[in-house]
């Protein structure tokens, strides 16, 4: 078998400002299951990876703290497998990125509309971040 034919499927995680579902979405598939795919986000509007994402994801093992926010203009060219739009902007803004295997939309709330103090921002925070990974472990589950 040529090494081309173990390259793992690329997933791209598309939310406007690729700063906590898409962020936290690329580091628990790679945690799950770096092993079968390559996981990667972006966004429409790319503006910073959030602090209490990082917090959030800290808490559970995984560190995102080196993650950077891209524009999804820097996969157009060169189509990912899987694109999952995180939230209704991304997927009504970004139908231009095609995908090699499946276009995928899951919305998830958007944690960074949360009022409140910083106790309860991270509350909003981990809910989201469960959710993603409890959708991601039955979505993408590996074939063995």
């Amino acid at each position: 078998m040529a090494s081309a034919d173990l390259k793992k499927p690329v997933v791209l995680f598309v939310c406007t400002h690729n700063s906590s579902r898409s962020q936290m979405a690329e580091g628990l598939l790679r945690h799950l299951y770096g092993n079968a795919y390559e996981a990667c986000s972006a966004g429409t509007t790319p503006t910073g990876v959030s602090p209490f994402a990082v917090a959030v994801m800290r808490e559970i093992g995984i560190d995102i703290s080196e993650h950077t926010s891209e524009h999804v203009d820097a996969y157009a060219s060169l189509p990912p497998d899987y694109v999952v739009t995180v939230c209704d902007s991304a997927r009504e803004a970004c139908p231009y990125v095609p995908a090699q295997l499946k276009v995928i939309h899951r919305r998830f709330v958007d944690p960074r509309g949360v009022q409140g103090t910083d106790d309860e921002k991270r509350a909003v925070y981990r809910q989201v971040r469960n959710e993603i990974q409890t959708w991601l472990q039955n979505e993408f589950v590996p074939v063995t």
